[in-house]
């Protein structure tokens, strides 16, 4: 039991795509929360997005030219984040960065326009109308009857973090494995965090707060391991997020964990990647747990915000 429910929670950490996109793309600027874990690495959550940007000026103007001479115009924060992957390395993130180029002027090209256009719709009445992501995702049509608001949304803080809430017991893997190949489900999780990219950074440039991805997995429910053809496609996906998207995720939280386990945290705890490690978070969710399904957190307002609130002091 213990090894299915860690090989389950590996499995989703960093993977599954999220579509209830709730007002993400409307920063608020409230007190900011100032916690002990890092957000990502080089900076902790409620950092101000100026004076990290100040401290690490030189390596950012350094890879601006490197994004200049490829044709390629990224933001300060896009840049910023592959300093902080690479501190006191430029050489380094240097390197990084032209490899995340070259995936993104290629294989990964029609994924990152997509997902640029789809933002813009989403926001183009200043508001956010889900529909045009969740429409424009790669397989779209075969994937998103098994990839629900019921099982996965994407949420805020009230500091304006995006939270990436997944409860993959209710996702039923398998079924949708029988319909796509694993590289389509890889396209599809890649598309996902391209968006989560596009607003964490925007949202740190608008409320000069840098913004990162907090992982919050329900276990709820979880009885076995994953369709391996799904892990398979989580892996790659996995595989890529530190690559493609360095300094954007936050702090995990394994949320509910059944009272027999809890005992094994400790154990649980090595098996994880030690990037991971170093910022995972065992407690209990009361609000989460009360809820039937997921879509609430995108739908009722009083829920998102005893969510949100939930969320805040949950992090040391």
């Amino acid at each position: 039991m213990l090894r299915t429910i860690a090989i389950a929670l590996i499995s989703v950490l960093t993977a599954v795509p999220a579509w209830c996109f709730v007002g993400v793309d409307k920063g608020i600027l409230r007190p900011t929360l100032q916690t002990q874990l890092n957000a990502g690495m080089g900076y902790k959550i409620g950092a101000r997005t100026e004076g990290v940007l100040i401290n690490n000026r030189y390596v950012v103007e350094e890879l601006k030219k490197v994004a200049d001479g490829l044709g390629v115009v990224m933001s300060e924060i896009a840049l910023l984040r592959f300093a902080l992957a690479h501190p006191d390395d430029e050489k380094s993130a240097e390197k990084a960065l032209k490899d995340a180029i070259r995936w993104r002027q290629t294989k990964g090209k029609s994924i990152v326009e997509a997902a640029r256009e789809a933002v813009e719709k989403a926001t183009a009445n200043g508001g956010w109308e889900n529909d045009f992501v969740r429409n424009a995702a790669p397989h779209a049509a075969v994937i998103n009857p098994f990839i629900t608001p019921k099982a996965v949304v994407t949420t805020s803080t009230e500091d304006g973090d995006l939270v990436y809430v997944i409860r993959a017991s209710q996702i039923d893997d398998k079924a949708m494995m029988d319909k796509v190949t694993v590289e389509q489900v890889c396209d599809f999780f890649l598309y996902a965090k391209e968006v989560h990219n596009i607003i964490a950074n925007k949202r740190s440039a608008s409320i000069g707060r840098m913004c990162s991805v907090i992982f919050a997995n329900d276990i709820s429910g979880v009885r076995r391991a994953p369709d391996s053809r799904f892990s398979k496609a989580l892996t790659s996906s996995s595989d890529q997020y530190e690559s493609l998207y360095p300094s954007l995720a936050g702090p995990t939280m394994i949320l509910n964990l059944p009272l027999i386990l809890q005992a094994f945290v400790g154990l649980l705890k090595p098996l994880f990647p030690k990037s991971v490690q170093e910022r995972l978070v065992f407690k209990r969710a009361p609000v989460l747990a009360s809820l039937t399904e997921l879509t609430p957190l995108g739908t009722d307002p009083a829920v998102k915000q005893k969510f949100s609130r939930e969320v805040k002091g949950l992090l040391p």
